[in-house]
């Protein structure tokens, strides 16, 4: 009996390597959504207006300093160290809002881009569960180079759930 047990415990392993999974590229089919489309759109506009202020920001910057430039030679001390100042607190702010900006539009595309990556995890569990599949593979990076006979490719499944194409 024993010996039973345990060569049940042996061939587990087994078992478990014969079962059905799926993989598919999650970000192929995450740019094919069209939310996908309208999150790079609004983060488009959003940058646009970053630049927008960035590059007005650099005018006055340029402006300034070109009028240094031209009146350094006539400036008492003071005045000069007082314009070198507001050129040195200009150039230091502009770079704060740069990093301000980029961190805002990361935080912009993580909020906007949940729901959406919300919804291909949704379709994948269903997708998962209808096909009886123990897990589904993300082949986006080719970190996998072989899939065997028993990987299931889920592509069209998931695409279908979501509207994306007919079923295959």
């Amino acid at each position: 009996m024993k010996k039973i047990i345990f060569c049940l415990l042996l061939m587990m392993p087994l078992s478990v390597m014969a079962q059905k999974f799926g993989y598919m590229n999650y970000a192929n089919v995450l740019k094919e959504m069209p939310e996908y489309a309208q999150v790079q759109e609004q983060l488009a506009v959003l940058k646009a207006k970053y630049n927008a202020e960035q590059e007005r920001t650099e005018v006055e910057f340029n402006k300034k300093y070109s009028e240094f430039l031209d009146g350094q030679r006539d400036f008492p001390q003071n005045i000069l160290l007082k314009r070198q100042k507001e050129l040195q607190d200009l150039c230091e702010k502009g770079v704060q809002f740069r990093a301000e900006c980029d961190q805002l539009l990361k935080n912009a595309e993580e909020e906007l881009m949940t729901p959406v990556t919300s919804k291909l995890n949704i379709a994948l569990g269903e997708i998962g569960n209808e096909m009886a599949l123990e897990y589904i593979i993300n082949i986006e990076g080719k970190e996998f180079l072989y899939i065997g006979p028993n990987g299931i490719d889920i592509t069209g499944a998931v695409k279908a759930k979501l509207g994306l194409t007919a079923a295959e």
